[in-house]
């Protein structure tokens, strides 16, 4: 954070009243309202039905944190939900949502963003108490302060309506060890978050929840955290991953033994609820298809039978897209989530899952596209040399033949693929660089910011590392030419279509 940093405003909101509510008809009421909402066409007038956070106040167990890019979590908050900073010239922005209760206002990000970079530099805190999330710093584990997320890698609808989630690519993370009301100790809570189920990986460790104040490992039990990834060093589920698990420090854990748990499966929806809740030797693990459905439970019962897990030590940070020492080597893409006082029960979950259905998560139009790659200039294709599958081998371009090593799929957060003898690789900015002349080659694809392009409307694709363009070399035309970053022009040989 530069000098540009400002004080965040605490955002006050009246759930109070909510409270008072007979707390089991409650529940009832607005579970029926939810039901009712996952079959409506979505509209904008979002506010009319209540948020997950009221859903939990009137179970009960109130958000003490609720965190969004894409939508507001209370029927009538109206306040901010993410701040970007420019990379131009550093300035702040504020994003909000459209109206009390509703969708975030991505075009307010888009205008404020446009001919640059933008960072997510602050997620707000939605439920009044001010446990906002900023960049992380350095901990046990890792040097800091860690990369702040591209705001525009993540681009979703809820219900057609365009929004931004926060895409974690390894050594991105944010915290806050300073919180107010998170559970301590053995105290209770739950929490869910709104995850890409198709972005993870198996490094330390995709997170969200509750960990330590001190950025360091304190020992067994001093975490309780959400953890999403295929990494099988701890506790792992059936099939390959990845897996919904809970990361309570010193073990990923699918269940009530360290290790293989059968009844958490792999699951692999675009969109995914994953749920974590503990009290006194009591916790569980849910999760379900955040566009339809219901919840499954994977896990529901007594603490881990090592030592350290009951009583736990739970300190109360906050933290996303790292380990609790800030060990930050996952991936992964984050769109919403609460941290609630108290245990959640399952009926209030079931709401819960009912109200992100009717939300109308989707995939952006037009953010994904299968095909060739052609050049402006020449009119060739972007062309993977001899087919050849090995890391570090420099794209060219040739004449277009519709062969596998010239279809690329541009996917939704930014990568540019390739599929080589059932081998996935990415354009990649080799080493990372950001020079002229940089070769760009393919790589295994890694979640770095030196594999993600944005496509422009003039026809150029720009590294989002490095700000310049996908460029061939010397404006040549003929077959083998090769293909590298080098600054922006507007000529044609940095002019491309994908289809």
């Amino acid at each position: 954070m530069s000098g540009n940093r400002r004080t965040i405003p605490r955002v006050i909101h009246p759930s109070a009243v909510l409270r008072r509510l007979a707390r089991a008809g409650a529940v009832l009421a607005v579970l029926a309202g939810a039901l009712a909402g996952a079959t409506a066409t979505g509209g904008v007038a979002q506010a009319a039905s209540p948020g997950p956070c009221d859903i939990y106040a009137s179970g009960g167990t109130p958000c003490v944190a609720a965190h969004s890019t894409t939508r507001a979590l209370y029927s009538t908050y109206s306040g901010p939900l993410y701040q970007v900073t420019r990379a131009s010239d550093k300035a702040l922005r504020d994003i909000g949502a459209l109206g009390a209760g509703g969708y975030a206002d991505a075009a307010a990000q888009d205008a404020f963003c446009a001919g640059t970079t933008c960072l997510i530099s602050v997620i707000y805190d939605q439920s009044g108490r001010g446990n906002h999330l900023t960049q992380a710093p350095g901990g046990g584990a890792a040097p800091g302060p860690d990369d702040l997320a591209v705001a525009n890698l993540a681009p979703v609808t809820l219900n057609g309506h365009k929004a931004y989630g926060v895409y974690v690519a390894p050594g991105t993370g944010y915290r806050n060890n300073r919180t107010s009301g998170v559970a301590t100790g053995d105290q209770p809570e739950g929490m869910y978050a709104i995850l890409d189920g198709t972005h993870y990986n198996g490094g330390c460790c995709f997170d969200y929840g509750n960990a330590e104040t001190s950025n360091n490992d304190t020992g067994n039990g001093h975490m309780e955290a959400i953890y999403f990834g295929n990494i099988k060093v701890w506790g792992y589920g059936s099939g390959p991953g990845p897996w919904v698990m809970a990361d309570l420090e010193n073990g990923l854990f699918s269940g009530v033994n360290p290790g293989y748990n059968a009844n958490d499966p792999t699951v692999s929806h675009r969109f995914l609820t994953a749920m974590v809740k503990g009290a006194p030797n009591q916790w569980a693990i849910r999760a379900g298809d955040a566009r339809s459905g219901s919840l499954s439970t994977f896990y529901s019962g007594p603490r881990p039978n090592a030592s350290g897990y009951n009583p736990m030590h739970k300190e109360g940070a906050i933290i996303l897209g790292i380990g609790g020492d800030n060990s930050k080597g996952a991936r992964g893409t984050f769109y919403e989530g609460v941290m609630t006082s108290g245990y959640p029960s399952d009926t209030t979950e079931n709401a819960v899952q009912a109200n992100v259905v009717a939300a109308g998560y989707a995939e952006q139009p037009g953010t994904t596209a299968t095909g060739a790659l052609r050049g402006a200039g020449s009119g060739k294709c972007l062309d993977v040399p001899n087919s050849s599958a090995t890391p570090g081998v420099q794209s060219q371009i040739h004449s277009c033949s519709g062969a596998a090593n010239q279809t690329w799929t541009r996917t939704a957060d930014g990568r540019l693929t390739v599929n080589l003898s059932g081998t996935t690789l990415c354009l990649d900015a080799y080493g990372a660089g950001t020079a002229d002349g940089t070769k760009v080659v393919t790589w295994p694809c890694n979640g770095g910011a030196n594999q993600q392009w944005r496509f422009n409307a003039d026809g150029s694709v720009v590294g989002v590392q490095s700000g310049r363009c996908l460029d061939v070399s010397g404006a040549g035309t003929a077959d083998g030419t090769p293909v590298q970053l080098w600054t922006c022009s507007g000529a044609s040989n940095q002019r491309w279509t994908l289809g």
